[in-house]
């Protein structure tokens, strides 16, 4: 039973989550459903609308729109620079908290992790331009995904590092004992207990790549630029379509929704695992 102090409490924490949840869900409902007005009806602000496909359609089948091309762009350079992320991660951070380092070297390498994921992409997009064209691989998805990889690998061995903590010794060490090599215990021991982190992991870590605008505008040209570069160009030199660019924006949720909705279980299992110690 609630007491009488407590009732206004309770009133006052559902309010603010009701607010913060309005001021995270409006702008996205706004966004989709601009993509379904026209032009006109969005820029003289009509509340009422008859909703239209007019700029989905523009969008994914107008001979002028890449869109789809940078879609497939956007997949690519996401999945694979995620993949490189996890193996890369998961392996530095069983390494640093397994194997015998001294304290401060974990300490220094992870501060250092820190420190550079808190750079701005843009500081260094230039030296990886320069860096990209001096080998040839200027306007390629190598560069792109090495750089992806580069930036969102911090963030990666930290979740890792506080996943791969919580698997007991004790299995580890008697894996050991009976034999099993360190690929076998990391495949058969390690890697089972920590897969909803590497879910949790993996599906940040996508989200974080798909949604990166400094480096792709950079590092693309036509041929392979992502999607976030592809909005942008909506904004041209005497017009902003903006229906266009919401259609675009709305069609762009989708991979990081289906990812979320098929490894939700799993994802909310990783962080909460991460989360209790």
């Amino acid at each position: 039973m609630r007491t009488g102090s407590s009732a206004p409490r309770h009133v006052g924490s559902h309010a603010f989550l009701i607010a913060a949840a309005i001021a995270v869900v409006a702008p996205v409902v706004w966004v989709i459903a601009a993509g379904f007005r026209t032009q006109i009806s969005l820029l003289t602000g009509e509340f009422f609308f008859t909703p239209v496909l007019t700029s989905f359609t523009e969008v994914l089948f107008s001979k002028t729109s890449d869109f789809l091309v940078n879609y497939r762009n956007s997949l690519i350079v996401g999945l694979i620079s995620t993949a490189l992320c996890l193996v890369i991660a998961t392996l530095a951070a069983w390494s640093l908290h397994r194997m015998r380092w001294p304290r401060w070297v974990v300490h220094v390498f992870l501060a250092w992790a820190l420190l550079f994921h808190m750079i701005p992409p843009i500081a260094l997009a230039g030296a990886w331009f320069t860096m990209a064209r001096a080998v040839g691989l200027d306007n390629t998805f190598t560069a792109l995904i090495l750089a992806h990889t580069v930036l969102n690998l911090p963030m990666a061995l930290w979740l890792m590092g506080v996943f791969v903590r919580e698997v007991p010794r004790e299995l580890e060490e008697a894996a050991a004992i009976d034999g099993a090599s360190t690929p076998l215990l990391l495949r058969k021991i390690v890697l089972p207990i920590i897969a909803p982190g590497l879910a949790a992991t993996g599906v940040l870590t996508f989200v974080f790549s798909w949604n990166e605008f400094a480096v792709a505008l950079n590092l693309t040209m036509k041929q392979t630029a992502t999607v976030p570069v592809a909005i942008a160009k909506f904004a041209q030199d005497f017009e902003i379509l903006y229906t266009q660019m919401a259609a675009s924006a709305a069609l762009s949720i989708l991979p990081a929704l289906v990812l979320l909705l098929i490894g939700q279980r799993y994802i909310v299992k990783g962080l909460t695992q991460g989360a209790v110690k």
